[in-house]
């Protein structure tokens, strides 16, 4: 290897297959360039930043645990020390993904999707309409107070905010509208 000090106090050092190691004068911030593109910062803050070359993505490990990854696309997803994920998509969607199983996803048009450990999963749309999804049924929810049921065996029943409630069997034939 090859050491050199230079004048600003910065040092150098080379090694035999290309990597160099600039320290810096304070000896606070390490930076390692290595043979294949792959750069290596250690901050004063005692953050490890890391860029793969070859998959144009920086890896930032911050003292507290945090990591962030910052992909090409311009995606970012955050892993915190306890579990949970965050991942921001290139438009804009937010993903959350919690240690319990519990998973949130936050789209740009205001619809919130949650899923459940057991799968069971509701989606608020920005229009005040909602979803439940479970292994038993799916239901639509209304801003009037009209519900929707289509259960797994192919029931469907409607219950309108006026009272009326309507009851179609697996074939669609009505079998119950209580008025």
């Amino acid at each position: 290897k090859v050491e050199e000090v230079l004048t600003d106090g910065r040092r150098i050092i080379t090694f035999r297959n290309g990597t160099k190691k600039e320290i810096s004068a304070d000896k606070r911030m390490t930076k390692i360039s290595f043979f294949n593109g792959d750069v290596k910062k250690i901050m004063p803050d005692q953050r490890v930043i890391y860029y793969y070359a070859d998959a144009q993505t920086t890896h930032t490990a911050y003292p507290d645990g945090l990591e962030v990854l910052q992909f090409p696309n311009n995606q970012i997803e955050k892993h915190y020390p306890d579990g949970t994920q965050e991942i921001v998509f290139p438009d804009h969607t937010v993903k959350c993904l919690y240690s319990d199983g519990f998973k949130e996803t936050f789209f740009p048009d205001g619809t919130v999707v949650k899923v459940e450990k057991n799968g069971d999963k509701i989606v608020v749309f920005s229009n005040g309409q909602k979803e439940v999804h479970t292994a038993q049924f799916k239901r639509r929810e209304y801003p009037d107070g009209t519900v929707k049921t289509v259960y797994c065996n192919g029931r469907q029943e409607t219950k309108y905010s006026t009272g009326r409630v309507r009851i179609k069997d697996e074939e669609g034939n009505i079998i119950l509208d209580k008025k």
